[in-house]
């Protein structure tokens, strides 16, 4: 292909134009090695098994907990037994917390087509619909929202990024432990194929419908509608890496959330908490959310990925933070792909507009990616 349109200044190399060679080349941000191959391949299964728990809660509490002011048992999926409180009392269980964490984190954040939705008219008259609905015969909840007419509305809200988050953790479960069976089978042997497998996975289910509905009383009130156009990669998935990858929120205990000690950002855009940023050190502290997460992932662990970890320096006491680094290598991963993927031209195009475009793109990326861990998950070993 030919470039017949004058051709533009040569951009200037960015500071981290080895990282978007490789993004261009297909390669990932994270080096190819045996041992980096099996770590984010292995933590990536337990992630997986961990994803389908939260996604199947998730759904769960928007659907069956819509509207009940103390839901006590959100966390049962509709299964309460003696034995369940027990492991529930003892922690003995998933830690959904951490999936609300992310939730709320996303809708803290906003971005995306949902998030404007949910702004939206369309979505204002229906969630009143479904409001009127669900308190015909409750008194108490029509005397709360005759009082407090924003607080139902909103949490109507927060139920469909509930919903929405739970579909979008269902394609990536899927396609994690999809991955973990090829790689089983041989057919995954470097770090760039697993890059070339999410990104197959985001682009299969890129325009998978993002819809809410609820049952009240035998009929069935659309929340979402599938006419919105609500799709699993633009309406989800990117939201979900700008609120939990890349800002996130301070971990109470680390950070002074007094304004006056000016330790957090004014501007949440420019928040650097999410997953790529993160100091896995503090994983096991009191206040620090992905502690429930590494906990999770603990019980699901492969074999072999538990094997090397007892090898280390400090075996299996310092578990968490061990797998905390083999997510946060994970996570660089999936960055990869979906920056590959969201690519605005093809990156071999030989057209000088478009090869600028992509370096336009990827170097945005990187100027946000500086300051975050991208340099230590380069190193050698642990």
């Amino acid at each position: 292909m030919t470039n017949t349109l004058p051709k533009t200044a040569p951009t200037k190399a960015h500071p981290l134009q080895d990282y978007i060679e490789r993004l261009l080349a297909g390669d990932a941000l994270l080096p190819d090695s045996v041992t980096n191959l099996m770590e984010v391949v292995g933590i990536l299964k337990s992630y997986g098994v961990v994803l389908d728990a939260y996604a199947v809660n998730l759904k769960y509490m928007a659907a069956d907990q819509f509207l009940l002011l103390f839901p006590f048992f959100k966390y049962f999926n509709g299964e309460i037994t003696p034995g369940k409180l027990f492991r529930h009392w003892w922690h003995d269980r998933i830690n959904y917390e951490y999936a609300e964490y992310c939730m709320r984190a996303m809708l803290w954040h906003g971005g995306g087509g949902l998030d404007t939705y949910l702004d939206s008219a369309e979505f204002s008259e229906a969630c009143e619909t479904a409001i009127q609905a669900k308190i015909r015969r409750n008194p108490l909840l029509k005397v709360l929202h005759r009082v407090f007419p924003d607080f139902l509305p909103e949490q109507v809200r927060q139920s469909a990024y509930i919903r929405g988050l739970g579909q979008f953790w269902t394609i990536m479960s899927e396609m994690f432990l999809t991955l973990s069976d090829r790689y089983d089978a041989g057919e995954i042997k470097s770090i760039p194929e697993v890059v070339a497998h999410i990104k197959a996975g985001l682009v299969a289910g890129a325009n998978v419908p993002i819809t809410f509905a609820v049952t009240i009383g035998g009929e069935t009130y659309d929340l979402i509608p599938e006419s919105q156009g609500l799709t699993f990669l633009a309406d989800t998935g990117i939201p979900y890496v700008e609120a939990v990858f890349f800002r996130g929120t301070p971990f109470l205990g680390t950070v002074s959330y007094n304004a006056q000690a000016g330790q957090i950002p004014v501007e949440q855009s420019l928040f650097a908490y999410g997953a790529l940023y993160a100091d896995p050190v503090p994983i096991g502290g009191s206040g620090i959310p992905p502690t429930l997460l590494m906990q999770d992932m603990r019980h699901f662990l492969p074999d072999y990925l538990r094997d090397y970890y007892d090898q280390g320096l400090r075996g299996s006491d310092d578990m968490r933070v061990q797998i905390c680094q083999s997510f946060q290598k994970s996570m660089f991963c999936v960055t990869s792909a979906a920056l590959q993927g969201l690519l605005p031209h093809s990156p071999d195009t030989e057209v000088a507009e478009e090869q600028s475009a992509n370096q336009d793109f990827l170097a945005y990326w990187m100027d946000r990616l500086m300051p975050s861990r991208l340099a230590v998950v380069q190193l050698a070993g642990r």
